[in-house]
């Protein structure tokens, strides 16, 4: 059996859409359709069927789904155990959203000119998560904020960026003392039950003030709009740049206040994929200065 038409499966049923599995396989519309009548053929099962505009898995699909998954993997980790004279093969890697439009785009762009073989699947999520997919193998590492606990002693976690816990504000409150804005102006909470949301919540806790909140979100990005529309205040990382194009508000130092997110790379210490994850903290490093 052709590993690459399990592939083509797997990319049909989590796009939904033969179109934008050929797209992301380089493929014509009309070859990945023969991938997947050739898969059926050889299975002797209809594995997809169209529902109104999309493409879904029948039963048996979904069946072999994840088996599937696991195939072309090992396949791929295969090949990377295997090539000593170059460094090629497919990551799966993770990132928060501030990391992903501030951080990765450089280190891609880095390892991409030094490792051009290095296939890189890329998922986007909170810290607490993509440190759990990590742990289980999902991903192979994950560009996250670094956890306030003992980590497993399965994995690593490789610093990156410091980035201090600022106020943000609108322009009319340049020069204003943060601690007497936080006591009258609404206030849009970064969302406590995420870690970085849990450093904000610790400083606010400390300085004894509670501010009369009005949202709560894990969004930086969007609080940062949404201070510049006038609709309150914030405690949030400064996180690296780019931020939304725009935006005419201040950061203001917080005072009595050592406040800190870390921005790093959790991994494994031991995967069949030891060289990329290798390539990419060398890169990461080298991107970052660190």
């Amino acid at each position: 059996m052709d590993t690459r038409f399990l592939e083509t499966f797997i990319v049909v049923a989590e796009r939904h859409s033969l179109a934008e599995a050929a797209q992301r396989l380089n493929l014509t519309p009309a070859a990945v359709a023969q991938r997947i009548r050739a898969l059926e053929a050889e299975l002797g099962v209809r594995l997809l069927v169209r529902s109104g505009r999309v493409m879904r898995p029948t039963e048996a699909g979904f069946a072999i789904l994840d088996r599937c998954r696991d195939l072309v993997r090992d396949t791929r980790d295969l090949k990377a155990m295997a090539g000593t004279a170059t460094i090629s093969g497919e990551m799966r890697i993770g990132a928060i959203n501030t990391a992903l439009t501030g951080l990765v785009p450089d280190i891609l762009h880095r390892l991409a000119q030094d490792y051009p073989l290095i296939e890189i699947f890329l998922k986007p999520g909170a810290s607490m998560d993509l440190y759990a997919e990590v742990l289980n193998g999902a991903l192979d590492a994950a560009f996250i904020i670094e956890p306030r606990f003992p980590m497993q002693k399965t994995l690593t976690f490789n610093k990156l960026r410091q980035e201090p816990l600022v106020l943000i504000a609108s322009r009319d409150c340049e020069g204003a003392d943060p601690l007497e804005l936080l006591k009258a102006l609404p206030f849009i909470r970064y969302d406590r039950n995420q870690w970085g949301g849990h450093i904000a919540d610790e400083y606010l806790r400390e300085i004894g003030i509670h501010p009369v909140e009005r949202y709560e979100l894990d969004a930086l990005e969007a609080i940062a709009v949404m201070v510049d529309r006038g609709l309150g205040i914030s405690i949030v990382p400064d996180w690296a740049p780019p931020w939304p194009a725009g935006l005419d508000i201040v950061k203001l130092p917080l005072p009595r206040s050592s406040a800190m997110r870390t921005v790093g790379i959790v991994v494994t210490r031991s995967s069949p994929r030891t060289n990329l994850v290798a390539a990419l903290l060398e890169t990461s490093r080298a991107a970052t200065g660190t």
